[in-house]
């Protein structure tokens, strides 16, 4: 039987998330005040370094794009999740599944990059201040940018295609809220050994390497500062070097554990908690790690909201 003919599959079922009916509406609930607190918190983020001319500096920079990348990693997802959860249908299209797939690669790898910019340039801000402005000219800034944006679109296209070539015969159903590729791989009728190294060998360049100079980065910072006799100064770089390391922890951990070292003892609803934290919890604790509790983006909200304030009075 020829691949065309296996590939009898139009639609999958997602069987969500493993909730027990009585609580369904408590979670939906839950997780919708989870997506629009991570939806107006990165847009919120967005208005105020578009219009406050301060934050228009190399970090905040990165830090929009970021913005710009949570929220779409979020919309993703969590549009699909919350609509299932209140439907009789949780049926998705295989043309719509593997663009799912598509995006949900392509904006987590684009995550992976920009936090590897943002940690490189706090390794610049702290440990060599006198030349920050020098190194980080807007030339390498948005070369920086723009590299991650194209730098995503090979390997989310390439597991993208790898998928489409696969054919999936009379089992169409997802044990996951979203078209997670391990669960895909997982209903092929089809030989995926090509498909599992290529996730192996690429994944673990663009997952893999990127946390390990952000973790060389973070490092570096911390070293350098511990040099300087000052507990104040100690205290905050911990603070907040401890807390940006949290989130990344929780970002890379999660995706490593899943995609690169699975365990044959991961049950499904542990791999779904696993996914949980990667695709809702992060994007909505990012704007509060990196942004909006710093000086900085307090400032601009104030003389942002106060010029706001005054025009409405004229």
């Amino acid at each position: 039987m020829t691949g065309r003919n296996q590939n009898v599959v139009s639609e999958f079922l997602l069987l969500g998330l493993p909730i027990e009916s009585e609580h369904q509406n408590l979670f939906y609930v839950l997780f919708l005040a989870m997506y629009v607190t991570t939806i107006l918190g990165n847009l919120l983020i967005l208005i105020l370094i578009c219009l406050d001319p301060y934050l228009h500096t190399p970090m905040y920079l990165f830090l929009s794009n970021l913005s710009f990348s949570d929220l779409c990693f979020s919309s993703v997802t969590m549009p699909k999740l919350l609509q299932d959860m209140q439907s009789q249908d949780p049926s998705i299209s295989y043309a719509g599944c593997l663009t799912q797939m598509y995006f949900f690669l392509f904006f987590a790898d684009l995550e992976d990059f920009l936090l590897v910019a943002m940690a490189y340039d706090r390794y610049v801000a702290i440990c060599f201040p006198l030349h920050y402005t020098t190194i980080m000219s807007p030339r390498l800034c948005s070369f920086l940018v723009v590299l991650s944006w194209v730098l995503t679109t090979v390997p989310a296209m390439l597991y993208t295609l790898l998928m489409a070539r696969l054919c999936f015969c009379a089992d169409n159903v997802i044990p996951h809220f979203f078209c997670d590729m391990s669960a895909l791989l997982k209903l092929s009728c089809s030989d995926t050994q090509i498909n599992e190294l290529v996730i192996f060998v690429v994944g673990g360049l663009i997952i893999v390497l990127p946390f390990l100079l952000i973790i060389m980065s973070y490092a570096r910072i911390i070293f350098s500062i511990l040099k300087v006799p000052s507990v104040k100064g100690i205290c905050k770089a911990f603070s907040t070097c401890g807390s940006h390391l949290t989130v990344v922890s929780l970002f890379y951990g999660t995706i490593i554990g899943l995609y690169l070292c699975p365990s044959a003892n991961n049950s499904t609803v542990k791999e779904t908690v696993m996914a949980m934290m990667y695709t809702v919890v992060t994007p909505m604790l990012n704007p509060f790690i990196y942004s909006l509790r710093n000086r900085d983006m307090k400032g601009a909200l104030g003389r942002v909201f106060c010029k706001k304030k005054f025009h409405f009075f004229l």
